[in-house]
């Protein structure tokens, strides 16, 4: 079936796009197109910034909306997300070849549980509350939405990610002008029809597909009061640069090259669903993975051999294939990026133990075999870049304390994990590790607590609490005691 699509989304309206561009969609598996939607100009950006801040503005609209409006209003998008999830999933493993059991899981249950509980959180939450003052009064302290927030979305996880951002950013009272990865637009205007089934106010949520120009325009456009991305470090600086100009709030969650430490006592093969996960979940296309697996010199050949085995036995196919475990890259382009590393590997001296080229059973679609490479060091290129992709570097460590320095002596730090029998050794160890999250024996972002990264892997926090709040603004109102 293809999904053809004329008119665009904005500010809870159908309209006809300002420009004659188009944006072919083509499903990764097959390598056929299977949609096609209009590409946004600036002109439609102008006119979606335009409604967002009218909205706010609009006391009979969004902006008049009360706290518990806007929480009933996300567990009614919850619901339909919920109802609809199969038609997200279905999608969204079409286009980037995410297996379909994971898009399940990511990209259906938690946009629906985000809303859930930021709905609940804002339910919970004071909008004002009053403080002693230091000096005899009393201080009024009120939470107000930061404005129209422009959200930047990968391609990876295209409706998890939005949910990151938009979930939060509706419960603080936010509008949202959404810009889309190119490669992953269909399930967007699926969502978009979910929006008008709900009655989102006038305004509220624009959707404008579009590459990078578009993305530019969005982050310098005057009207835009915080922004909030997904994407490459090498995108995030140049969108740093462009705010900190403007003094404009954002939100960078960036790449990542996380470790998986794991030491002497470690049990993987009881952990090996746990362990995939971590380090190839969506066919290694997702910024959080522990790519670099640091293994005890004494134990170093069995680990080896364990993610030989895992890798060489994962069932490479279809995404829609429910026994898929790895699926295609999202596009050509990340095939040649992907398989490029494989070949530095190679060339800078690293043993490859199973991979490193196409499946033969595969002659359409951007597929690459799990790649484990073993003898590598931490200063090797496929050891420090990020590669995106199910490639695996396995690097030897004499004590913990230099499994340690090996974790930290990176540009990045997302995500990671330390595997061990001795859950509280497992702590101590992760606490040292210089990274915005990690796991013990397993790895998947709670929406409770904060995500995001350090150094080079972003700035910020979404999800949790701290997530909600990147949307909010404080005021502070004092009131003069009895004397002044």
């Amino acid at each position: 079936m293809k999904h053809v699509h004329e008119q665009l989304y904005i500010g809870g309206r159908w309209e006809q796009p300002r420009g004659a561009g188009t944006i072919d969609v083509v499903e990764a598996s097959t390598e056929e197109v299977i949609g096609q939607v209009p590409e946004a100009s600036t002109a439609d950006l102008d006119t979606a910034v335009a409604r967002a801040r009218a909205a706010m503005q609009d006391p009979d609209g969004w902006g008049g909306w009360s706290v518990e409006e806007r929480a009933a209003l996300l567990d009614r998008f919850a619901a339909v997300m919920a109802e609809r999830g199969e038609e997200f999933a279905q999608l969204v493993s079409r286009q980037n070849g995410m297996p379909i059991g994971t898009a399940r899981a990511a990209e259906t249950g938690y946009p629906a549980g985000l809303l859930q509980m930021y709905a609940a959180m804002i339910r919970g939450q004071e909008v004002e509350d009053e403080r002693a003052g230091a000096f005899g009064g009393t201080v009024h302290v009120r939470r107000k939405p930061v404005g129209v927030v422009g959200a930047i979305v990968p391609w990876n996880y295209p409706q998890t990610l939005l949910f990151f951002k938009l979930a939060p950013a509706l419960a603080a009272g936010c509008t949202v002008v959404v810009k889309p990865s190119p490669e992953t637009v269909l399930d967007t205007f699926l969502l978009a029809q979910v929006l008008e089934s709900l009655g989102m106010p006038a305004g509220v949520v624009s959707i404008l597909p579009g590459g990078r120009d578009l993305g530019r325009a969005l982050v310098e456009h005057p009207g835009i009061d915080k922004i909030a991305f997904t994407g490459s470090t090498a995108a995030g600086r140049q969108i740093a640069e462009t705010c900190g100009r403007l003094l404009r709030p954002v939100t960078l969650e960036l790449g990542g090259k996380s470790a998986a430490i794991v030491l002497d006592d470690a049990d993987l093969s009881s952990n090996i669903e746990s362990l995939f996960a971590a380090t190839m979940m969506n066919n290694g296309q997702t910024c959080f993975l522990g790519t670099r697996v640091l293994a005890p010199q004494a134990r170093y050949d069995e680990v080896v051999d364990t993610l030989t085995d895992m890798a060489s036995s994962a069932v490479i196919g279809d995404p829609l294939d429910e026994a898929t475990m790895i699926g295609p890259m999202a596009s050509a382009t990340h095939r040649e990026r992907v398989e490029n590393y494989i070949g530095i590997g190679k060339k800078e001296g690293a043993r490859m133990t199973t991979g490193g080229g196409r499946p033969a059973a595969r002659p359409h679609g951007w597929f690459v075999e799990p790649t484990i490479f073993a003898d590598v060091d931490n200063h090797a290129t496929i050891s420090r870049e990020e590669i995106f992709g199910p490639v695996l570097s396995v690097i030897a460590y004499g004590d913990v304390d230099q499994a340690v320095r090996i974790a930290n002596d990176s540009d990045y730090g997302l995500g990671g994990t330390v595997w061990t029998q001795d859950l509280e050794r497992g702590l101590e160890v992760a606490r040292r590790v210089e990274t915005g999250s990690i796991g013990v024996n397993t790895y998947l972002p709670d929406p409770v607590a904060p995500f995001g990264g350090v150094k080079d892997s972003g700035i910020g926090r979404e999800l949790g609490a701290e997530g909600l709040a990147n949307y909010q603004v404080q005021t502070s109102i004092y009131l003069p005691g009895k004397e002044v």
